[in-house]
């Protein structure tokens, strides 16, 4: 035990001391303000993309014409300058799409309205210019609308009738909670927090697990372990390292936790978690998150470190890489299945899978608390798979580490467990 607490302290000093934890310490809070305030921003300003256009509007139904430019004034945000040209001659469609040319006008919306039952509709904007999916939505919106007016004006339905008709219905999502108690919905904030967290969680795993699976390539290739094993046991020298590089993983997000809630009370944090934006985490999560980034850490690394083990150079390894990080894009797809239906099958399965847990359980305790037998599987199963990787990786690890000049094939492997 003595030699596995001063591996394990040599590792942690020697990572916490490095460039790459202070570089990383930092930039990744910073990181984490960028995206929200830019996503603040781009919320904030999404309404006003493409707004104050000058467009003009050319249809042989004048009536039609003026319809769609009603509905589009009536939208307050946009602030559209539209003229109205109808009837339209082929003179007037050629002067416009001029002026559109020369940047006179920004767009040309081209009403083919004179037969009602095949309408059909232009947008002309110059080469380069920005179309924009709010405006074009927004177009399409006014005359889904016109022309279902127009059909009803010409089945003899007065003006006041039709307005009534497409009068727009206050909508209010609620949920219920586990308790029955009826709430507003939290929108996109929910996703937001899912991939915040996996963000946090996936980070840190990751890159822990490649950084050691580096330094044994390293130090197997200076042969440092030589003399490293003269003093402790192979079974030791895993095991010092990973609790030493754990205990770096734990002390950064602890660094981030702290800062996180630090800033929460500022007036920054304040105006950035609002709305869609809005996270908040409940006491829970704050003690199951750093349990499964430890039980994550610990699988992923010690499946890399029985990977490592078995390579000659970092180049070996990168062969590996997809395979473990193939579960971590896994639960990024699973995120937009558990918005639509955490309790699905395919979010439970995910959700207990020991590769995918520690990803996709936080992310679905953020959306909606799981059953607490789902919770205690899901850690139980991680335990397990955690042992059963390490007593593979530790027998990949006692061998592997003295091999040198020879890639190891499967029928190796398999020698080499068996000498183990």
């Amino acid at each position: 035990m003595r030699n596995i607490l001063l591996i394990a302290k040599r590792e942690y000093l020697e990572k916490i001391r490095g460039l790459a934890f202070r570089l990383s310490t930092v930039l990744v809070p910073l990181l984490i303000v960028g995206i929200l305030s830019a996503s603040y921003l781009t919320q904030r300003n999404a309404g006003k993309i493409g707004v104050g256009r000058h467009i003009a509007i050319v249809s042989q139904n004048a009536r039609l014409a003026e319809t769609v430019r009603r509905n589009l004034l009536g939208d307050k945000e946009a602030h559209y300058t539209i003229d109205v040209v109808a009837p339209a001659t082929f003179t007037d469609r050629a002067t416009l799409l001029q002026k559109v040319q020369s940047k006179a006008l920004d767009g040309l919306l081209d009403l083919d309205g004179a037969a009602i039952d095949s309408a059909h509709a232009v947008y002309t904007t110059r080469t380069g210019g920005i179309t924009g999916i709010i405006s074009i939505g927004r177009f399409k919106t006014a005359l889904s609308r016109a022309w279902a007016e127009e059909r009803l004006l010409n089945s003899g339905m007065k003006q006041e009738q039709a307005d009534a008709l497409f009068k727009e219905v206050p909508f209010e999502e609620k949920q219920l909670d586990k308790d029955g108690k009826s709430g507003k919905s939290g929108g996109m904030a929910p996703f937001n927090k899912a991939m915040m967290v996996v963000f946090l969680l996936t980070m840190p795993i990751l890159l822990y697990g490649m950084d050691m699976a580096r330094s044994i390539i390293e130090e197997k290739s200076s042969r440092i372990f030589e003399v490293m094993l003269s003093v402790a046991s192979p079974t030791d020298l895993l095991a010092g390292k990973l609790l030493g590089v754990g205990a770096v993983g734990l002390t950064q997000v602890s660094i981030w936790v702290l800062t996180a809630a630090a800033i929460t009370g500022t007036s920054l944090a304040a105006a950035l978690l609002t709305g869609n934006l809005s996270i908040h985490f409940s006491w829970v999560e704050g003690v199951v998150f750093p349990a499964y980034f430890l039980l994550g850490f610990l699988l992923y690394s010690a499946l890399f470190s029985g990977l490592a083990a078995t390579c000659e150079t970092a180049q070996d390894l990168q062969m590996y890489t997809p395979i473990v990080i193939l579960p971590v894009w896994t639960s990024m797809g699973i995120i937009p299945a558990l918005l639509n239906d955490s309790n699905s099958v395919w979010s439970v399965a995910a959700s207990l899978f020991p590769l995918t847990a520690p990803f996709v359980m936080v992310a679905r305790m953020g959306i909606q608390m799981p059953p607490l037998w789902q919770l205690a599987a899901s850690l139980v199963l991680m335990m397990l798979s955690i042992w059963g990787v390490l007593w593979f990786s530790s027998r990949l690890y006692r061998v592997g580490i003295l091999m040198y000049g020879k890639r190891a094939s499967l029928p190796e492997l398999l020698r080499w467990l068996r000498y183990s």
